[in-house]
């Protein structure tokens, strides 16, 4: 197999083959700053997830700013960072299978902050049977504060798969944790209190009580019952996050670069960005990602290879063939997994290339 050029430390990106996802050094360091700095004002522990950019160097990075562990979605990411050092892993998704199971196993032994969740009884007696005769797995109940995903319904139910969590054999109770609709702190803080006022009748400790997303991040403080917060997407951003106000524009660490290839008519583009290179998410927008330098441009539709660009309402100059251009993409986070490595630069001159470590891997 044919291995490409990778770019050059010292090389300007200007010059960089594309298309090309750039992480802006000093935008990525002050989105880790912001968003620690205001855990620490707070009294949170802050757990982030590794699903935005996949990428140990950058985890550790977070873990220096005064993250407490990470967060992870798969066992296939979760043995990447234990392999890379890190020991304190949430993965937030219910584990089910033989195969999963042994891994799972596997992983716990290697580590000593392994911690998964459940929602259900079934998910619960099979990691007690993986894990009866082994380290024990420390387990928090997901509860659906109303963001309609994974999660026991009612308070009553988290206690209850607390209860059961607690007597199943290899496993221990670690807390309860939740991932919301942004802005819904008031029902995240009640389902919270309840669940916890039950708990404490009941004799059982909760030490950890999980909140997270990045949308409404900055008022996870109003959770008053929360001991952590979990996000991703905030460490690079994106044209979502912006428009859901928790960062501007200027925050984004994330373009793509581009080449325009075509001009076939007076209002018309075609870049060499399509599905391949920006994620078809529209996330509630129209089009699939802003131009930074035509914020008019409107990017109505990929193909596999090819980036179709309204330019009618672009005034003055438009983009002539063989310019290069930089996307803020709707989603980052799916942009992460669709490139190998990812080209981080300050000031337009790279700094250094990442490996993607954990992209693709969805077993």
């Amino acid at each position: 197999m044919m291995e490409l050029p990778r770019p050059r430390i010292g090389q300007r990106i200007a010059e960089l083959s594309t298309p090309l996802p750039l992480i802006d050094e000093e935008k990525l360091a002050a989105n880790i700053a912001r968003v620690q700095a205001y855990m620490d004002r707070n009294g949170l522990a802050f757990r982030p997830h590794i699903k935005t950019h996949k990428i140990p160097a950058i985890a550790s990075q977070q873990v220096k700013a005064g993250a407490q562990g990470i967060n992870c979605q798969k066992i296939t990411e979760a043995e990447i960072f234990a392999t890379a050092g890190f020991e304190d892993l949430l993965i937030t998704f219910n584990i089910l299978g033989a195969e999963k199971l042994e891994r799972l196993a596997a992983l716990n032994a290697r580590i000593s902050g392994l911690k998964v969740v459940a929602d259900s009884e079934m998910t619960v007696r099979g990691l007690s049977c993986a894990f009866s005769q082994t380290r024990p797995l420390t387990v928090l109940v997901e509860c659906d504060t109303g963001g309609g995903r994974c999660g026991v319904q009612t308070p009553e139910e988290a206690i209850a798969l607390a209860d059961t969590i607690t007597a199943a054999p290899g496993l221990t109770f670690g807390g309860i944790l939740t991932y919301p609709k942004a802005d819904t702190e008031e029902a995240v803080e009640a389902f919270f209190a309840a669940t916890l006022a039950g708990l404490a009748a009941r004799g059982i400790p909760c030490p950890i009580v999980s909140n997270g997303g990045t949308p409404s991040l900055f008022s996870a403080h109003k959770v008053t019952s929360a001991t952590e917060h979990r996000a991703g997407t905030y460490v690079y951003n994106d044209r979502a996050m912006a428009r859901s106000g928790h960062c501007s524009l200027d925050d984004c660490a994330m373009h793509i670069l581009a080449t325009v290839v075509s001009r076939p008519t007076e209002g018309r583009a075609i870049l060499d960005a399509g599905s391949k290179a920006l994620t078809s998410d529209l996330l509630g927008f129209a089009d699939y990602g802003m131009i930074v330098e035509y914020p008019d441009a409107v990017i109505t539709g990929l193909s596999e290879e090819h980036g179709t660009v309204d330019l009618s309402k672009v005034q003055g100059r438009r983009p002539e063939i063989g310019e290069k251009v930089r996307i803020i993409p709707n989603h980052t986070c799916v942009v992460s997994n669709l490139f190998d490595a990812m080209t981080f630069h300050r000031d337009g001159i790279v700094t250094r290339v990442e490996e993607v470590a954990a992209r693709g891997l969805v077993w």
